[in-house]
């Protein structure tokens, strides 16, 4: 968080050159940010934001070598007092939940306007916590009922894999945890979406937009 009243330092983290160039572009035209590096992927997000020192990094969520997500986490624990505001075209639940479990300050998806976009970046840079208006209602949705709310995101994660028809056993490979584990999470996804088998549990859940398959 900045305090010093200073320029906004700002990492941009995006696997698409065009998308860092255009955003990059976009953030020097104001005269209190100051972009101060760029990264390709996450691995290199957390390099660079313990190596530069950014007020707010920009952070995509979908990026090779290590996720958003991941590199949130990685960077919200290394530097707690450091703004990441989420910049992406994903706007599922189950990212949404993710990124803010995982230490988002802020959710933004690439459509906003680059005014919303500079407001949200000296909010974060403020120590404040903007999201875009439909993410708000989202998650004020996700308040509003009470099954929803009750997925975890490693629950998520694991009825994700299983909306992609993988087994119990590649679940718990992927996700590096055994396969009690697993049927310990569906038992737990099957009583609170009050369904009993995998079909029916992810029919509920896009239902309420837990998930959403791309």
């Amino acid at each position: 968080m900045r305090t010093d009243g200073g320029s906004v330092r700002l990492l941009v983290a995006d696997d698409h050159p065009v998308v860092r160039t255009g955003i990059q572009g976009m953030l020097s035209g104001q005269p209190d940010f100051e972009v101060v590096g760029e990264a390709a992927d996450g691995r290199e997000a957390v390099a660079l934001a313990g190596e530069l020192l950014p007020d707010v990094v920009l952070m995509d969520l979908r990026m090779p070598e290590m996720n958003g997500v991941e590199a949130i986490a990685e960077i919200r624990a290394a530097h707690p007092e450091m703004a990441v505001l989420v910049l992406t075209t994903y706007d599922s639940d189950a990212d949404i939940l993710r990124a803010i479990e995982s230490g988002a300050t802020g959710y933004l998806l690439k459509d906003t306007p680059r005014e919303e976009l500079f407001r949200a970046v000296r909010l974060a840079a403020e120590g404040k916590s903007p999201l875009a208006p439909n993410v708000t209602a989202r998650l004020m949705q996700r308040v509003r009922e009470p099954a929803a709310e009750t997925l975890s995101g490693r629950e998520v994660e694991v009825l994700e894999l299983v909306a992609q028809g993988t087994s119990n056993k590649e679940i718990a490979k992927r996700l590096w945890i055994s396969e009690t584990t697993v049927k310990s999470h569906m038992l737990h996804i099957f009583e609170k979406l009050g369904v009993t088998d995998r079909t029916a549990a992810v029919t509920e859940a896009l239902r309420r937009r837990v998930l959403r398959l791309d």
